[in-house]
This record gives C-alpha cells, sequence and structure tokens, in this order.
C-alpha cells in the first residue's frame, strides 16, 4: 500500500517537541516530506534523525515565528523548490503567564498573542497562495479547551485560542470553495512540556503521549478529508460544529 502522503509538502511548526515532534514524525511515516520549523536546532536535528530511521525526508528550518520576514522568506524558498505546499500544521505556541489579567505585564500579553495568533495570521498570509496551488491543500491549527471556558488566571493563553479559532474559521470560509481544507484540532491533556508547565502537581505518567494524537493530526492532513471549518476533538474522537450563542 503506498504511504497515504507520498508526495506531498507538509509544513509544521513547533517540529522541535512534544505534540510538534511527534506529528513531523507521523507525517514523514505517512510519506509526506516535513519542513520542521521551530527555534531549538538541537531538536531539530533531532527530528531529523528519526526522521531518516524512517526512511523519510525533511527540511529543518531554524525559525523564531515572531520573525515575519523570515516567514515570508520561507514562502519564497518552498516556492522555488516545491511550487506548492499541501500540509500546514500550526502547532507552534506558548502559554504564557498564569494569573489575574490585571497583574499581566504588558510585554508578556503582547508575545502570546504574537506567536499564539499573529504568526499563525502571517502563515496564512505567507503560505495560501502555496496552499491554493496544491490539489487538495490541509490547514491545522492547535488549539485548547480554555479557549471556550474563559477559566481563571489562563487569560493570554485562552483569548490567544480563542482568537485562532476565528482566524482557522475565518480562512476555511474564505477558502471553501477551492481545494483548501482548514479545520482546528483539539489534543486535550497529553504529557508535554506545555501541560507540565501548565499543571506541575500532575502526574505526567498518568496522561497520554502525543503520539496517538499526532496519528489523527494526521488524518485531518489527508487529500481524501472534506470538512472544513470543523474542530476536531480527540478526546471526544469527532468533529464538532463551531455553534453562535443562542
Amino acid at each position: 500500500m503506498p504511504a497515504p502522503l507520498a508526495g506531498r509538502i507538509a509544513l509544521i511548526t513547533g517540529a522541535s517537541r512534544g505534540i510538534g515532534y511527534a506529528s513531523a514524525l507521523a507525517l514523514a511515516k505517512a510519506g509526506a516530506h516535513v519542513v520542521a520549523v521551530a527555534r531549538t536546532v538541537g531538536g531539530l536535528e533531532e527530528l531529523d534523525d528519526a526522521i531518516r530511521g524512517l526512511d523519510g525526508t525533511a527540511t529543518l528550518v531554524p525559525l523564531d515565528l515572531k520573525d515575519f520576514a523570515g516567514i515570508d522568506r520561507l514562502a519564497l524558498a518552498l516556492h522555488e523548490r516545491f511550487q506548492r505546499l499541501d500540509v500546514l500544521v500550526g502547532n507552534a505556541g506558548i502559554l504564557g503567564p498564569l494569573s489575574p489579567l490585571g497583574h499581566v505585564e504588558a510585554a508578556a500579553w503582547e508575545e502570546v498573542i504574537v506567536v499564539n495568533v499573529t504568526a499563525n495570521w502571517r502563515l496564512i498570509r505567507a503560505m495560501d497562495p502555496l496552499l491554493r496551488r496544491s490539489d487538495a491543500g490541509r490547514v491545522v491549527f492547535l488549539t485548547s479547551g480554555v479557549a471556550a471556558q474563559a477559566v481563571a488566571y489562563w487569560g493570554p493563553y485562552a483569548v490567544s485560542k480563542a482568537a485562532l479559532e476565528v482566524l482557522a474559521r475565518t480562512y476555511a470560509a474564505e477558502t471553501a470553495t477551492t481545494p483548501v481544507r482548514v479545520n482546528v484540532f483539539a489534543p486535550g491533556p497529553l504529557r508535554t512540556r506545555m501541560r507540565a508547565q501548565a499543571m506541575p502537581g500532575e502526574d505526567p505518567m498518568a496522561l497520554e503521549t502525543p503520539d496517538k494524537a499526532a496519528e489523527k493530526i494526521v488524518e485531518l492532513c489527508l487529500p481524501s478529508l472534506q470538512e472544513t471549518g470543523k474542530l476536531y476533538d480527540y478526546r471526544q474522537g469527532r468533529f464538532l460544529e463551531f455553534r453562535p450563542p443562542s
């Protein structure tokens, strides 16, 4: 059986650890050439070794997503080398401070919004022409349950993820008549560094590793997937419709 993403080009951000690392491996295993973006060079090199161990291929891109000109240069490089982009997984994100809104420093607020929202808009802006050149462009953004819960002390992160969901839904609406499909993936609690940072008293061994969630993310990247503008809840194992307030 041929690999389901054989010959396809998949870009993933935050690829050096956690869900991003696991998803990059799963995309490579599915046959995609992985364009792995992260700030940590060592983590990218470890990922490259793991992908080579699967007989896969990758292009490593050490890049801070706050470098918007760098995102534009990456899009130009992808155009020159591949002329298209088949998969975009916007995984990179930061937790930011967990504190009352009135105690959040302006610089910390702005960093969360820049990394979790603005950088993903810049990715859309830069990669949209390439995704439209694919016969089945697939986009997945990673969100969190706190986006819909308005949990006390999680303000910067929750607000950024709520904004990211609307960003994704807007892009899905704008590409509805094209081959591009855009969805949001909510992984729930997994054994990641960010989860440990947010819940330091939690036993990480009680949590699932990101590997199986990564396999589901790959399913959202397949050309056969036709859903768009929806939220996939990993814990429930199904797509959910975004609904306006009643």
